[in-house]
């Protein structure tokens, strides 16, 4: 049974993402608009769990490319998991074990979860009271449904669904993109 964890933010997680950027940008630099920390280990004070969000952010027709090219890296396509434009990249602990461990996407540049992460990774980065608050949210759940994932996200959403706001967007969830 998988146990949820959040831990206070740790400076090692911006060095793990640039670990991992450097081993897969040289390859894809050429076919890909950014390679973006996003994600609660990207935002210096938040808790998160110890696991490194990553887009990559592409445009219209480089899917192809990057899935053969992230295929050579050990990185195997696993499709949309249900968000159409955001294509989801898995791996082999065993293979990767030197690298933290880590979800990767590839996002279309028009991605409408691609502009919800960065809109609320960059607004938690410039305003410490909703980091704070976040953060409380993110123990709070952590302890109360600590088996429980979908738990976890929906005890967390009415403060997600507030900076989102606070930020102009609409949720993805409520732009028909379910």
């Amino acid at each position: 049974m998988r146990t949820i964890i959040v831990e206070p933010y740790n400076s090692k997680w911006a060095e793990e993402f640039e670990k991992i950027k450097s081993e897969i940008l040289p390859f894809i630099s050429d076919n890909i608009i950014s390679f973006e920390h996003v994600g609660s280990t990207s935002v210096v004070g938040l808790w998160a769990k110890p696991v490194i969000d990553i887009d990559i952010i592409i445009n219209n027709g480089m899917l192809p490319i990057i899935i053969e090219k992230l295929a050579i890296l050990g990185y195997d396509h696993r499709g949309d998991l249900g968000i159409i434009g955001r294509e989801a990249f898995g791996y082999n602990d065993k293979e990767k074990a030197h690298l933290m461990k880590h979800h990767l996407y590839v996002c279309h540049k028009d991605n409408a979860e691609l502009r919800q992460h960065l809109a609320f990774r960059d607004y938690l980065r410039k305003n410490p009271e909703y980091c704070e608050k976040y953060s409380k949210i993110k123990i709070e759940m952590a302890k109360k449904y600590p088996h429980d994932i979908d738990s976890y996200i929906k005890g967390k959403e009415p403060v997600v669904m507030e900076i989102l706001n606070l930020c102009g967007i609409k949720p993805w969830k409520e732009q028909g993109n379910e």
